[in-house]
């Protein structure tokens, strides 16, 4: 039988593709984070990234603004495979381990120079809790400190009798601060937030001015309470059995350029937050300074609500301890610092 080199080298080249084929990934990732965002631009360059080093290998679809659900949706369908990961906030991982809640308890932090000494000092620690839930993170990014909004100034603690306030589906900070301070609650999913204010479904709501500015919600709610109520982070994750498809090699390559897109994250968060608060105020926004009997009622009401959660939730009381006394020791020396008056 004569010998066909062509019928050779096309069963080759067949079996190559088809092996290149089923070596390749598809990643599919959701986040609540509008298209348009610094979260989505760097997104999306980390992706093209590692497209280029992987040759193709290793590839991403998103899904931003929340069109594949909640948070919590998003986790169950990373647990069923239909997603493979998410640009998660923090808080929505308490399911798996409360104690990513910690950052969000409300006045726990007075300044961002507290927040990057905890984080410094606690992040890993988090971030290492995940690897028994089968999740992999690749840092952890902040979102900022959050302010309420109104449709109507809050001046004075009073001001809030009667307020409708929108808290995220399933979010037991949000839940708590509302209960310590006497608001109604409302439960809406985040892509229903604009209506709820635009039909008086809600008054009230809650965000970074930078999330305040992507969503929209400053064309109804007006005034601004100028208090960081609480501090908000988030972070990108993967599903360990998603990112165990990857080749050892492929695997480095992703890990290198989420990271790094979270660290570019955490460096362009702030200069946003504050430039989105001036894009407010050029909006007619007003930014509200309570009196400061208001300030002192917010931090017995942030007490109360850290309190409650601390015995409604399974903490790590070690770790809070170990926040507490960072903070403590931060502060102590900061005042040591202060010349003598």
């Amino acid at each position: 039988m004569r010998y066909r080199p062509t019928l050779m080298i096309a069963a080759i080249l067949l079996l190559a593709a088809a092996v290149a084929d089923a070596q390749s990934v598809r990643l599919k990732i959701a986040t609540l984070a509008p298209d348009g965002s610094f979260w989505m631009e760097e997104a999306r360059r980390a992706a093209d990234e590692i497209g280029r080093r992987t040759d193709g290998r290793v590839g991403f679809r998103f899904y931003p603004g929340g069109t594949m659900g909640s948070d919590d949706t998003v986790l169950r369908k990373m647990r069923i495979g239909q997603l493979h990961g998410g640009v998660l906030l923090a808080g929505s991982l308490g399911d798996l381990d409360p104690d990513f809640e910690i950052y969000n308890f409300p006045l726990i932090f007075r300044s961002y120079d507290e927040v990057d000494h905890v984080r410094r000092e606690l992040d890993q620690r988090l971030i290492s809790k995940l690897d028994d839930d089968g999740i992999v993170a690749f840092g952890l990014v902040e979102t900022g400190f959050v302010y309420l909004m109104s449709t109507q100034p809050t001046r004075t603690f009073a001001d809030l009798d009667g307020r409708k306030a929108w808290i995220p589906e399933g979010d037991a900070i949000s839940k708590a601060i509302a209960d310590a301070a006497g608001l109604s609650p409302v439960p809406l999913a985040l892509s229903d937030v604009l209506t709820g204010l635009q039909t008086g479904l809600i008054d009230t709501v809650a965000a970074p001015p930078v999330g305040a500015v992507a969503l929209q919600w400053f064309t109804k709610a007006k005034y601004v309470t100028d208090l960081p109520l609480t501090y908000i982070y988030g972070t990108l994750v993967l599903s360990d059995r998603a990112f165990r498809k990857l080749g050892a090699e492929d695997q480095g390559v992703v890990r290198e350029a989420l990271e790094n897109m979270s660290s570019e994250l955490n460096r362009r968060a702030r200069t946003d937050n504050q430039e989105a608060r001036e894009a407010l105020a050029k909006q007619g926004v007003t930014f509200v300074q309570p009196t400061p009997e208001t300030e002192e009622r917010w931090e017995e009401v942030a007490a109360e609500a850290r309190q409650a959660l601390i015995k409604r939730q399974e903490y790590d009381r070690e770790l809070i301890a170990g926040m507490e006394r960072i903070l403590d020791e931060y502060r102590g020396r900061d005042h040591a610092a202060l010349p003598d008056s």
